[in-house]
């Protein structure tokens, strides 16, 4: 007979607390997921229970291995009916449960009316606080079980959660472990949360309950290869989703250190792969205290799992001077060097512009990227490699510049150096962080 029963530790003190919100977080793999839809089988067997789990978008509620799939994990052993068609689980008792997202901030107008017993967002951050508490006014029950809310989140600085839990997190960032899971009481007054440590006559009651991976000794047993996973990502995001840290971003020295990348005089003969990578600014400096953009074109060679910075070149150019440095450069690398630069996004003028380099670049392997996310995102797998000691640079005169931008990212000045690179290893290693225009990469 299969037996569904939380973990000891933080599973098991989620799944035993009795406040009317209470979030679950911390590192990536602390077993939360499972954790609030466990949570929904307290009220099953009551034929007017109803749940509602929440994701920000539908694609997050079907990936593999994501809500649905989990549901189907527990419930289907207890002989709820799923329908699929509209994510829906009927219980035999007549319980029901359902899965939705909430894409826009007005979707929580579509729960104008409900009554909801029981709510879960997975991954509160991902969503509005007006959504959060929109929703609280749905949470309502006529049944006999008394209405509550969980949330599962990772740590994210940014956040209207990071607030939200500030009592349960140290100054560091990471949860105090004596707090975790101890209830506290809210009203809110003139628009502001005030905080008791005993109920009152108006308040709700909320707790934050710490967890990380290694309390999940069940998925360490099965996928032990899932923690070094998280022990390779780049720092900002290791100590996020394996350290826990609700304070770190992605700041100054955070995202690349020059210690990182090491110097060499010489770089293995046969490199497999070279490109030249663009990143395209089309002001010229014409005073002494003018300072546009720069134009960068950043020569990346791979040899092994190692990728070697073989030369940048940067300027502040006319429109014109552009032109002409690309197609100097390109005459100097040779046909053998493939050509990449950042498409911008917006269609017509974007396209046209790459069509345009392109012939000019005829008989060369060239072609536009469109970027995908933001610039930190984009340079999260160079970030990772260079802490890895898996990208060097060639000795050159450009050194100290290209180390000085890397390690000002992203509050530096400049970055052009930094999406040069960025955008040289996402080609170099085919990440899905770029595409090309008209191509996937």
């Amino acid at each position: 007979m299969r037996e569904i029963r939380p973990q000891p530790g933080p599973q098991t003190k989620f799944l035993s607390n009795t406040a009317d919100i209470r979030i679950y977080g911390g590192s990536a793999g602390g077993g939360k997921s499972w954790s609030i839809l466990l949570e929904a089988l307290r009220g099953v067997s009551n034929p007017n229970f109803n749940a509602v789990f929440f994701r920000r978008t539908f694609p997050m509620i079907r990936n593999p291995g994501g809500l649905w799939d989990a549901s189907c994990q527990i419930y289907s052993a207890l002989g709820a009916r799923p329908r699929e068609s509209s994510l829906t689980w009927l219980f035999p008792g007549g319980a029901t449960i359902v899965m939705r997202h909430l894409k826009l901030d007005s979707n929580v107008f579509d729960w104008q009316g409900s009554e909801i017993v029981y709510i879960a967002f997975d991954e509160l951050t991902h969503f509005t606080e007006n959504q959060f508490w929109y929703l609280l006014s749905r949470n309502r029950s006529t049944c006999g079980i008394t209405p509550y809310i969980a949330a599962t989140c990772n740590p994210d600085a940014d956040s209207w959660v990071r607030s939200l839990i500030d009592w349960w997190i140290a100054e560091d960032g990471f949860p105090i472990p004596e707090r975790s899971g101890v209830v506290r009481h809210f009203e809110r007054q003139a628009g502001q949360l005030t905080w008791f440590d005993q109920p009152t006559e108006d308040s709700k009651s909320l707790t934050f309950i710490a967890a990380s991976i290694y309390d999940n000794q069940a998925l360490l047993t099965k996928d032990p290869g899932y923690l070094k996973n998280l022990k390779s990502l780049p720092l900002v995001d290791r100590e996020r989703l394996l350290g826990g840290n609700w304070n770190v971003k992605a700041t100054a020295g955070k995202v690349f250190r020059p210690e990182w990348l090491e110097v060499v005089d010489t770089v293995p003969q046969g490199l497999q792969k070279t490109v030249r990578y663009w990143d395209f600014a089309a002001t010229e400096k014409k005073t002494k205290g003018d300072d546009p953009d720069f134009t960068v074109g950043l020569k990346l060679g791979l040899a092994g799992n190692v990728s070697y910075v073989l030369d940048v070149v940067r300027g502040q150019f006319s429109p014109l001077n552009v032109d002409r440095t690309v197609m100097n450069i390109a005459s100097q690398d040779g046909r053998l060097v493939q050509i990449r630069w950042e498409q911008e996004h917006g269609g017509g003028s974007g396209i046209r512009e790459s069509a345009r380099l392109r012939q000019q670049l005829a008989g060369y392997d060239a072609l536009g990227i469109l970027p995908y996310g933001d610039k930190v995102t984009r340079a999260k797998p160079a970030s990772s490699a260079a802490e890895f000691g898996q990208i060097k640079l060639l000795r050159g005169a450009w050194n100290q510049t290209f180390l000085n931008e890397l390690a000002q990212f992203p509050d530096g000045d400049h970055d052009d150096q930094v999406d040069g690179l960025s955008g040289a290893y996402n080609c170099l290693h085919q990440a899905t962080t770029t595409r090309t225009a008209g191509y996937q990469m």
